[in-house]
C-alpha cells in the first residue's frame, strides 16, 4: 500500500501579510521565508504586489534561496464593467508568471472599490454575461502561456454567496479556488463543492473556521476584518471545516495540485521569535501532513 503525498505550499497572509487597506502589521519578507522554509514547504503564494521583489527573475531568486518556487498569486481583479476590459492587465501580470514559473492565476472578482467592507453591488444579467465572458477569456489567454486561471470566491467580492459560486459554475468555464473558509462563511459547502465538482477545482486554499465566531460576520454584526481580528480562522482541524473529507475527495479524483494554508490574520506589531503566527501554520501543516498519511 501506498501513501499519497500531496503538495503543501505557503500564503503570506498566514503571517498577517495581505494587500487590504488598514489590516494592520505587515512582516517583512525574509522572515516570512524563512519560517516557511523551517516548515518544509516546497512554494508559496507571491504574495501583495512588492512583497516579493517586483522583477521577475529577482522574485524567482529570493523564493530560490529557501529551496521553494512559486505558486502564483491572489490578483484582484473588475471582470463585470463592459467599459473596462481586463485582459491587457492580465497579460501584464503574466508576464511575470512567465520568468518565476508560476503556473496558477488567483482572480478575485473585484466589486470596483478597495477592501472587502462594502456591500457589493447586485450585477444586471448584461454583467453577469461580461463577467462570464471575461473568466473565459482570460482562462483561454492564461492557458496558451501554460498558466491555470482559476476564481477566487472570497467575502465582499462578486463571487460570494452560493448563488454566486454556482451561477460561475454554470456561466463559465474558468477553473475555480476552492478556499475552504471563504466558501462556508458565504454559505457553500465545500465538503459538497469537492466531491460533486473536483474537475473544476485548480487550485485550493486552505482554511480553517470557528464558525461560531464568524456567524457575526454572516449576519452583518461584524465586518469581515472584525471577524478575522476575532479568530475567526483557526488552524486546520481546529474549526468547523471537514479538511479531511475535502482533501480526500480531490485527491481521489486525481487533484495533483497545492494544498496552500491560508488562516487570515492580523498582527499589531513584530512577533516572537518561534512564537504566533508561526505556532498556527505548524499546527496546520502537521495536521495536513497527517491527514495526508492517512490516505491510502
Amino acid at each position: 500500500m501506498t501513501t499519497k503525498t500531496i503538495k503543501i505550499a505557503g500564503a503570506p497572509i498566514s503571517w498577517g501579510v495581505c494587500e487590504a487597506p488598514n489590516w494592520g502589521y505587515q512582516m517583512q519578507p525574509g522572515r516570512v521565508l524563512q519560517e516557511m522554509a523551517e516548515l518544509e514547504l516546497g512554494a508559496m503564494e507571491f504574495g501583495p504586489l512588492g512583497f516579493l521583489p517586483v522583477e521577475p527573475s529577482a522574485r524567482a531568486e529570493a523564493l530560490k534561496k529557501y529551496n521553494m518556487v512559486a505558486v502564483g498569486g491572489f490578483f484582484p481583479i473588475l471582470l463585470h464593467d463592459s467599459t473596462y476590459d481586463p485582459l491587457p492587465d492580465v497579460k501584464i501580470e503574466l508576464e511575470s508568471y512567465i520568468k518565476a514559473g508560476a503556473k496558477i492565476l488567483v482572480l478575485a472578482a473585484s466589486t470596483g472599490v478597495e477592501g472587502y467592507e462594502i456591500k457589493r453591488p447586485e450585477l444586471t444579467a448584461d454583467q453577469w454575461k461580461t463577467f462570464f465572458t471575461n473568466c473565459d477569456r482570460i482562462s483561454e489567454y492564461a492557458a496558451t502561456i501554460g498558466v491555470t486561471a482559476t476564481v477566487h470566491p472570497h467575502v465582499g467580492t462578486m463571487i460570494e454567496s452560493k448563488s454566486d459560486v454556482y451561477g460561475l459554475l454554470e456561466g463559465s468555464d474558468i477553473g475555480f479556488t476552492l478556499d475552504t473558509g471563504h466558501m462556508i462563511i458565504g454559505g457553500t459547502d465545500p465538503v459538497e463543492f469537492a466531491q460533486k465538482h473536483p474537475g473544476r477545482v485548480k487550485h485550493v486554499h486552505m482554511k480553517d473556521v470557528n464558525m461560531q465566531r464568524a456567524s457575526k460576520v454572516v449576519d452583518g454584526s461584524q465586518t469581515y476584518n472584525e471577524g478575522v481580528k476575532a479568530a475567526m480562522y483557526t488552524p486546520l482541524g481546529e474549526g468547523d471545516v471537514d479538511v479531511k473529507a475535502i482533501v480526500t475527495a480531490l485527491v481521489n479524483s486525481g487533484y495533483d495540485g497545492w494544498f496552500v494554508l491560508e488562516q487570515d490574520l492580523m498582527l499589531d506589531g513584530e512577533p516572537e521569535a518561534g512564537g504566533w503566527p508561526f505556532t498556527d501554520a505548524k499546527k496546520s501543516v502537521d495536521y495536513l501532513r497527517a491527514v495526508a498519511a492517512s490516505l491510502n
